[in-house]
């Protein structure tokens, strides 16, 4: 078999596959600290980041698979993916614009549209073009009605892994026609390593001091809360498995953690979202955003039943998300930032994973 000559036991084989008449490929970027991050263009997804330990040990940070034909059958599609066109839920799968209903997106968690429908971003294959070593672009136009979304939209997505141990994330997109829009990346992080069984023992920091209250399907009700006096703060460092378990409504709706975190910022520039910090490996992940909120989801629902990258399996709460990205259902709550992309306007969009030790 073709070795790639990478940290991530990964092979350039494995993920070559002829789906809807276009090829999938990995890619990899190398820095000269190095960190190395293997990306796919189905569905965009960053399959590993590798970065070292206190000990200088290349650790594997994300959950994924080692292979094209395992995240075609993954019981979780969207391990590291890009998703779209709108990330995060759509109540009962319609919208309005401009007074025209839009209700034909498809239902695919519980009641409501989940991450752009049944394939959505994630589940197709990406243009893709290395820029260097440490830069790829990929590229998806998605018709006019795909998955009931109007309008032919062009989005462009950049991975740029920097010297300084960041992952930059960059997206940029246009419409021909008025369009809803909010994209995310979805890798799964534990800092201890991919298939270490529990995140529960990281620290984590989150620039809020709101967060939205979802009702049982994981739908906002609307206004935002404190998240003060709650397990909900994390505006000063908490373990994750804290006050998970704790009897408050909103973590028994979702087994845990996976709500939209309002961070404390004006305006749409780059500013700290999170921090967050294994105390096995002392590796720091810290997030910055020009988005208006993150989602923090503490795989609840992930189950161990398959193998991953390098036959590690992946338990409930053995990953945690920090999805950048605007508010669940905000085509339907007119107080929510909006997330309408209309002809003439671009989208543009950045956020950045950074490594450290402590």
């Amino acid at each position: 078999m073709e070795s790639k000559d990478a940290l991530s036991g990964l092979y350039f084989a494995d993920f070559r596959k002829n789906i809807d008449g276009k090829e999938t490929e990995l890619c990899i970027l190398k820095n000269d600290k190095g960190a190395e991050v293997a990306i796919t263009n189905y569905g965009a997804k960053i399959v590993s980041i590798i970065v070292p330990d206190r000990n200088g040990k290349p650790t594997d940070i994300v959950t994924g698979h080692p292979s094209i034909d395992a995240y075609l059958s993954s019981e979780e599609p969207y391990f590291g993916a890009i998703c779209g066109r709108y990330g995060n839920r759509i109540a009962k799968g319609r919208f309005t614009i401009d007074g025209i209903l839009y209700d034909k997106l498809p239902i695919n968690n519980g009641p409501n549209c989940l991450h752009g429908g049944i394939k959505g971003f994630n589940a197709v294959v990406w243009d893709l073009k290395k820029k260097d070593g440490q830069t790829v672009e990929l590229n998806y136009v998605s018709a006019d009605g795909e998955e009931g979304f109007p309008g032919t939209l062009c989005t462009t997505v950049t991975y740029h892994l920097t010297n300084e141990n960041e992952v930059v994330i960059h997206y940029q997109a246009t419409t021909d026609k008025p369009t809803v829009l909010n994209l995310t990346n979805h890798s799964y992080f534990n800092l201890s390593g991919a298939g270490d069984p529990s995140i529960d023992d990281h620290l984590l920091t989150i620039h809020a001091d709101y967060y939205l209250p979802t009702d049982e399907t994981a739908i906002p009700y609307g206004p935002k809360e404190k998240v003060a006096e709650t397990p909900m703060d994390f505006r000063t460092p908490h373990t994750v498995g804290e006050r998970i378990d704790e009897p408050f409504q909103q973590l028994i709706f979702g087994k845990g953690y996976d709500h939209t975190f309002i961070l404390n910022k004006e305006g749409n520039e780059l500013s700290f979202c999170a921090r967050c910090i294994s105390p096995k490996t002392g590796i720091v992940m810290e997030a910055y955003t020009t988005e208006p909120g993150v989602q923090l989801y503490t795989g609840n629902w992930m189950t161990g039943d398959f193998e991953g990258k390098n036959g590690r399996r992946y338990p409930a709460r053995a990953a945690l998300c920090l999805e950048t990205q605007h508010f669940p259902n905000s085509p339907n709550e007119p107080g929510y930032p909006s997330t309408i992309l209309r002809p003439g306007e671009e989208f543009i969009s950045e956020t950045i994973y950074k490594f450290t030790i402590q």
